[in-house]
This record gives C-alpha cells, sequence and structure tokens, in this order.
C-alpha cells in the first residue's frame, strides 16, 4: 500500500487533520519555521547579490531528523502548511532542508480544515508559487537589514535591548504624532440648548435641540452669544415650521477579514489584538466537538479578502431562509471591494458551517472561543441579509428667526439587527414623537435648557483604531498588525492603559532618535510604497531582490551619518546629590522597566533604590511644594506633587510658574500656548 507524508505547521492540525485521512496517509508537523537567519549574525551576504545565509532553527534539528525518516518511507509528500506567504515560505524551506528536489512533493493548501476541504485540496496538489516565497524572503529580509542595522545603534545611543523595525517603528511613530496632536490641542467654547415644549393634548413635553437659523446650522461659541439668542426668542410663539418624513436603510455589514475581526473583538470583547489571533487560531485549526471530534470550524484567519466561497453562500441564504424567513436573506451577494490589494484571494473569516450555531458548540468551546466564534457567526450569517429599514421623522420648529429640531426613528425591519448589532452603533435618538404633530400643532415653551461644553482633543489611540489606520495607511499586513502592537508594548515604548495606547518616555526617546537619524524608515508614505513593491513581488512582476538593492544603499549611508552623529542619550547612571542612607554613596538614576529610578552604586553590596521624582521648578498649586514628575505603573507620564499621598494635586500636562491672570488659577502648557487649568475660565496667552 502506498504511504503518503502530509506536512503541517502546528500540531494542533495533525489531529484535526489524521481524522479525515485515510490509514495510508502519515501526519506530522514542522512547528512552524524550520530555517531562518542566523541569530548571531546579519546573515544576509551584501557582497553577493544580497544572497541570504538561512541555518537550522535552533532547537529544530531533532523535528527535521524525525520528518527525514518519514520522507524516506513516503511514496508522495505534501506540504500543507498556510494558505499565505509566510506558508508558502516555510513549504520551500521545508524543501530545502529535507532535500525534497526530484522527489514527488506538491504543495497543497486549504482555507479551512473540514474534510471537504482537505480531500479537495489533496486532489488539487500544486507547485510552490515562488512568487510568494519571493515575497516572503523580501519582506524577512528588509526587517533583518532595519532590525540588524539600526537596533545596535539604538542600543549603542540609549540602551541595551531596544529594537527598531520596518513596521515597529511606524506604528511607534503614528501614536507620538498623536500625543502631540494631543499635547498642542486648545479646547474651544461652544453652548448647546434645548427648548422643553408642552404640546396640546399630550402629558409628555418634547425635548427640540437647537439648530441654527432659517439658513443652516450654527454653533454657538459664547455665553455672549447665547445670551443674545435668548433674548431674540424670549417672547417668540413656537411653531412646527416644517415636517419630513423619510425612510433611511442601513446596509449589512462586510464579513470580516483579519483587520475588521481584531477592531471589532477590541470593541465588543475588549480581546488584545494578540489574543484575538490566539482564540481565533485555535478555533481554526480544530475544536474537539463533542460527537463530532475534531474539526476546525472558522477559516483561515490571516485574510484581507471579504469574498465569500459560492458553497458558503447558498448554504447561508438557505440557513437564513429556515431560520428567519425569505424576507431577510440578501438578495444580491456582495462584491468584492476592488482598488487595493487582496492578500492571496482568500475567502473572508466565516464559519466553516453556518448550521455549528454558537449555541450548539458553546458545551465544546472555552469561554473566550465562544465569544469569539459568536462574533464570528454573528457578523458572517449578518452580511448576507437584508438591510435594516427605519421611519424617521424630523421636525423644525421655529421661534422667531432661530429654528430647532427634533428627530426621531423607528425600525421597520430589523433585517441583519436581528442577527448583530454593531458595537460603537450610535444609540438612536430617544425621543418618542407625537404621532399626531403637524403644522397647527400648538406649543408652548416650559424652560430653555443650556450647556457650556469644550471641543475635545483627538481620542488617545487604542489597539482596534491603530489597526484600522495601519490598514488605512497601507502599513504591514494582517499577519503583522497583531505582533507589532505586541513588540511596541512589551519594549514599554507603549504603555496601555485600560483601553488607551500612551507615548512612554522611553518611547519617546526612540521615536526622536529614528525621526532624526532615519526619516524614511519611520516616514508613512516610504513604508506604505514597500509594502506596495512586496506586493508587486507577490505578483511576480518585480525581481526580490531588486527591492532590496534599492533599499539598502541609503540605509547604510543613514546608519553611518547617525553613528557619527548622534549623540548618546544620557538615560542612565547620571549621579544624583541624594545620598543613599544606608552606605553614604551619591544615589545614581537608573532606567528600569518603568522609567527612571535612583539606585546605589554599590550594587550588589548596597541594594538600596528609591522613586526618582524629577522636579519641574514648579510650585504645587494645593500646598507649595515641589511639582515633580511622575509615572504611572505602566509608565505613562505625570504631574504630581513630591508630597504625594499627603497631597493628592496631579496634571496630564506640564503645570506653568504663572498664575492666570483673569480666575487666579494655575496655568498649564500646551504647545506654544499656556492655558488656564480651569477651563471654564478659559484664559489663553502665548508662551514668552
Amino acid at each position: 500500500m502506498a504511504r503518503y507524508l502530509v506536512i503541517v505547521e502546528s500540531p494542533a492540525k495533525v489531529k484535526t487533520i489524521k481524522k479525515f485521512l485515510g490509514s495510508n496517509y502519515v501526519v506530522a508537523a514542522s512547528q512552524g519555521h524550520v530555517r531562518d537567519f542566523p541569530k548571531s549574525q546579519f546573515g544576509i551576504d551584501v557582497e553577493n547579490d544580497f544572497e541570504p545565509k538561512y541555518i537550522t532553527i535552533r532547537g529544530k534539528g531533532e523535528i527535521l531528523a524525525n520528518l527525514r525518516k518519514e520522507v524516506k518511507k513516503a511514496d508522495k509528500i505534501y506540504l500543507a502548511t498556510d494558505p499565505d506567504r509566510e506558508g508558502e515560505a516555510i513549504a520551500w524551506h521545508l524543501v530545502k532542508a529535507l532535500k525534497l528536489e526530484g522527489k514527488k512533493m506538491y504543495r497543497v493548501s486549504f482555507n479551512e480544515i473540514t474534510k471537504n476541504a482537505v480531500k479537495a485540496a489533496i486532489k488539487d496538489a500544486r507547485e510552490i508559487d515562488m512568487n510568494l516565497v519571493d515575497a516572503q524572503q523580501a519582506r524577512r529580509a528588509l526587517d533583518r537589514i532595519v532590525g540588524y542595522r539600526i537596533s545596535p545603534l539604538l542600543w549603542a545611543k540609549v540602551k541595551r535591548g531596544l529594537s527598531a523595525g520596518r513596521v515597529q517603528s511606524v506604528a511607534l511613530r503614528i501614536i507620538a504624532d498623536r500625543e502631540e496632536e494631543i499635547d498642542a490641542f486648545i479646547p474651544e467654547e461652544y453652548w448647546t440648548m434645548d427648548a422643553v415644549l408642552n404640546v396640546k393634548g399630550e402629558k409628555k413635553p418634547l425635548t427640540a435641540k437647537f439648530y441654527g437659523t432659517e439658513k443652516g446650522k450654527m454653533t454657538i461659541g459664547s455665553k455672549e452669544e447665547l445670551d443674545g439668542i435668548i433674548n431674540e426668542i424670549q417672547d417668540k410663539e413656537y411653531k412646527v415650521a416644517d415636517i419630513k418624513k423619510s425612510e433611511r436603510l442601513k446596509k449589512a455589514p462586510l464579513p470580516f477579514t483579519t483587520s475588521t475581526l481584531q477592531q471589532e473583538a477590541s470593541k465588543a470583547l475588549n480581546f488584545a489584538t494578540q489574543k484575538t489571533m490566539r482564540i481565533a487560531q485555535q478555533l481554526y485549526e480544530g475544536i474537539d466537538i463533542k460527537g463530532n471530534g475534531t474539526v476546525g470550524v472558522i477559516t483561515y484567519l490571516r485574510t484581507d479578502s471579504t469574498r465569500v466561497s459560492e458553497e458558503a453562500e447558498a448554504n447561508v441564504g438557505e440557513y437564513i431562509a429556515k431560520v428567519y424567513g425569505d424576507a431577510y436573506v440578501a438578495a444580491v451577494k456582495k462584491k468584492e471591494e476592488s482598488g487595493k490589494k487582496i492578500q492571496d484571494a482568500h475567502e473572508a473569516i466565516r464559519p466553516t458551517d453556518v448550521n455549528r450555531t454558537p449555541a450548539s458548540l458553546k458545551d465544546s468551546l472555552t469561554r473566550d472561543q465562544f465569544r469569539l466564534y459568536q462574533l464570528i457567526w454573528k457578523r458572517f450569517v449578518a452580511s448576507r441579509m437584508q438591510q435594516a429599514k427605519y421611519e424617521t421623522t424630523s421636525v423644525k420648529i421655529a421661534a422667531g428667526d432661530y429654528r430647532f429640531h427634533v428627530s426621531a426613528s423607528k425600525i421597520v425591519f430589523e433585517g441583519f439587527r436581528s442577527v448583530y448589532i454593531e458595537p460603537d452603533e450610535e444609540k438612536e435618538e430617544n425621543n418618542v414623537l407625537v404621532k399626531a404633530i403637524d403644522k397647527d400643532t400648538l406649543l408652548t415653551k416650559e424652560k430653555l435648557e443650556t450647556k457650556q461644553h469644550f471641543t475635545q482633543p483627538p481620542a488617545h489611540y487604542t489597539e482596534a483604531s491603530l489597526v484600522k489606520t495601519l490598514e488605512e495607511l497601507g502599513i504591514g499586513r494582517p499577519s503583522t498588525y497583531a505582533p507589532t502592537i505586541s513588540t511596541i508594548i512589551s519594549r514599554r515604548y507603549v504603555a496601555k492603559e485600560q483601553k488607551n495606547l500612551y507615548l512612554t518616555e522611553l518611547g519617546e526617546v526612540v521615536n526622536h532618535m529614528m525621526k532624526k537619524s532615519f526619516p524614511s524608515i519611520v516616514d508613512v508614505n516610504f513604508t506604505a510604497n514597500m509594502e506596495g513593491l512586496l506586493d508587486r513581488v507577490e505578483e511576480g512582476a518585480v525581481e526580490w531582490k531588486s527591492v532590496i538593492r534599492n533599499f539598502y544603499p541609503d540605509l547604510e549611508e543613514a546608519v553611518e551619518t547617525a553613528e557619527k552623529e548622534l549623540e548618546t542619550v544620557k538615560i542612565e547612571d547620571e549621579v544624583t546629590d541624594v545620598i543613599c542612607e544606608d552606605c553614604g554613596r551619591n544615589m545614581v538614576i537608573k532606567y528600569g522597566p518603568h522609567g527612571k529610578f535612583l539606585a546605589c552604586p554599590g550594587f550588589p553590596e548596597c541594594r538600596n533604590t528609591k522613586p526618582y521624582l524629577e522636579k519641574v521648578g514648579v510650585q504645587c498649586p494645593k500646598c507649595g511644594k515641589d511639582i515633580v514628575i511622575r509615572k504611572t505603573k505602566k509608565g505613562r507620564k505625570y504631574y504630581g506633587c513630591e508630597d504625594n499621598p499627603n497631597c493628592d494635586f496631579m496634571s496630564w500636562q506640564k503645570p506653568s510658574k504663572e498664575k492666570c491672570p483673569q480666575c487666579g488659577g494655575y496655568m498649564v502648557e500646551k504647545g506654544n500656548k499656556l492655558l488656564c487649568a480651569d477651563e471654564k475660565c478659559g484664559y489663553i496667552v502665548n508662551k514668552k
């Protein structure tokens, strides 16, 4: 009997796939990559046209030895690594490491780990796609060049253990730029005004929001402006000026791509991107379903595509018709969004069998697996349903020359919303309009409610919004978002508090250095263009080494210049005038995971440490002691009193020595401006 060897990446898949194939198939795992650049050397031969020097990854010798034994016994070898450029490259490296050239060797790829998909893939075996392999080689070589040439510089000039990366450094820059925007933001005052109106014959009053004038919408910018409007409408009658009824349609969402799944899981489930990918991987590789054995319950998780196979399309249509009725089935099949490169023509992330409802799997899944599967299942089913229909009523109410506005909407057809409501869907107006309202309805003013507001700065990035921005800018690919974000957090360049990402002091230093010495590496457009070039390699339109040839000389020149010109950032071992109470030495500033701290230079004999409190030369507005720079546990910088916890003063902005001439309160620095810390005062002046 013929013997066939199937090599997959992950041991978790072995169990799932074994079940689908006959006894003459042996399934073994490579456990990811088997060859890579050496850790201790550059690994790219610059003199020899950038030829990569791959070596067996440490710890993979035994795995390869076992695979070689199986290769000898096999009549045919199927390389069933993941269906993307990374998987293609692993298959190619396996060919080289196991010396499979000349043997009956085939590449198989499947988008889902189900019996039909695996069997169909074996029938449809092909050769290795070298364009995909070369795209991965180019990507890996570029990452190695950037990391290997710039990271030692960061080590020498700042601190050991730091790193730069082609995508990570741009992600850091994006977060740093947003922080600058927030720091420089000056709040602007505005007012809202609601008219509470009694309607004849109705018990409940109607609340109408100030809109503007007949000519259009307006914003009330100050108390004076508000008082002027109130004076003008003081004695005016309130009349219904206009009633519009209309129908509003809300489209069903598209099924998930890697990026949208990461965003929604962050918003709806509070999952970090890394966690989302880890759990999705488990759902893809196979879940032990009671009574059914091990089966992959979702399709491949790294994809840019929203395409759905015809079979899945037909199945979900039948399911919706059966459970919800024919009226809920989407009439027209969604077309793939064009205009951008879609990775590997994959399908969207969807359940492998729509009849496998979340409820039916609940007992077979962990809590987190269930929640993510439910999100994917609901989104997929919703994407194939009819749009939701709303009936909206909009009423303009006149008070002299000014207009107030009331709107209400009610759902007339739930459509996809009967399955899936997006986590950030805006709350609908809860104004209930009186049914009988028309132009003759009598309205009397009960009261005017006014409120002062201030414009808000741009929001800090969250993992979800950073993924969205990286995708929109064309930086990185689905597979890179999660590792990129987890790298900048683990290096402590960025602190994650609640859901927000904040730049740390260390992140500030590294970003400043990268911007100064390697502007192109952290340039958003440059990185996006590079990503486009790598996509062209994948299409077979560009030779992969030509990308490296064009990139390397400029980087080399920038590194040489930086080595000469870049001053070392004194970030550790600065001697202070603080005396160690244990041994009498002057304590020094050290840099730890959370930022600066004081340590005794006599370590290890003397292990005394204490917090480093950097004074900013300003007295505390509450108690008069010194203001110092403090850090949150995660490394985010703020200004607090040195007498904490006895004094609880804190400010995210740096307080100024100058007092507010208008109200006598303290002022803070914002970009090149000084602002009164009391928003209600609103005093602003240019910094001297």
